[in-house]
């Protein structure tokens, strides 16, 4: 039996998948930011802004491009940390 089926009704599809792939990728990334891995925080939001730019415009393309306006600025400020003046 397929794991996208279930046993009480095996000819219902259950979707293996409940969220969007970019939205799994911004997840990722900010596990890698907290994990200090920002090479790797890096090239994910160079694919995610890949997988978005390549999308018709529609409202979870717009969505998505204020997450990775905000993922962006969150990388920077890791890797500009804020020097405090005495």
């Amino acid at each position: 039996m397929s794991d996208a089926q279930t046993d009480d009704h095996p000819n219902v599809r259950v979707p293996r998948y409940t969220r969007r792939l970019p939205d799994k990728i911004l997840a990722v990334f900010h596990q890698a930011c907290d994990q200090q891995d920002f090479e790797v925080a890096a090239r994910l939001l160079t694919v995610l802004e890949m997988m978005l730019t390549h999308k018709p415009a529609d409202a979870d393309r717009r969505r998505g491009v204020g997450s990775l306006v905000m993922a962006h600025e969150r990388l920077w400020d890791l890797r500009h940390p804020a020097v405090e003046e005495y």
